[in-house]
C-alpha cells in the first residue's frame, strides 16, 4: 500500500455516474472533478521549524472535502488515488 510522506494524505476520490434528464450518461471529461473522497492513508505530519511534528487533522476512513484542483493523481495496483497536502483538505464530512 502507499504510505504518504510528511503532511500528505492519500485519498480515493468518490465519483458518481452522471446522467442527463434524457438518460444520457456523460463522459468523464465533461463531468466536474470530484471534490470528496475517503482517506486511505495519512503521513506522519508536517515538521515545524522547532523540530516538532504537527499531525494531520484527519485519519484513515474519514470522508473529506478537498480543493477542486488539489493533489496529484497516481495509479497503484490498478486503482487510482489522489495524493494531497493536508492544507488542501477543506473539511471532514460527517
Amino acid at each position: 500500500m502507499l504510505k504518504p510522506l510528511g503532511d500528505r494524505v492519500v485519498l480515493k476520490a468518490e465519483t458518481e455516474e452522471e446522467k442527463t434528464v434524457g438518460g444520457i450518461v456523460l463522459a468523464s471529461n465533461v463531468k466536474e472533478k470530484p471534490t470528496t473522497g475517503k482517506v486511505i492513508a495519512v503521513g506522519e505530519g508536517r515538521t515545524l521549524e522547532n523540530g516538532q511534528k504537527l499531525a494531520p487533522a484527519v485519519k484513515e476512513g474519514d470522508r473529506v472535502l478537498f480543493d477542486k484542483y488539489a493533489g496529484n493523481e497516481v495509479e497503484y495496483d490498478g486503482e487510482k488515488y489522489l495524493v494531497v497536502h493536508a492544507k488542501d483538505l477543506v473539511a471532514i464530512v460527517e
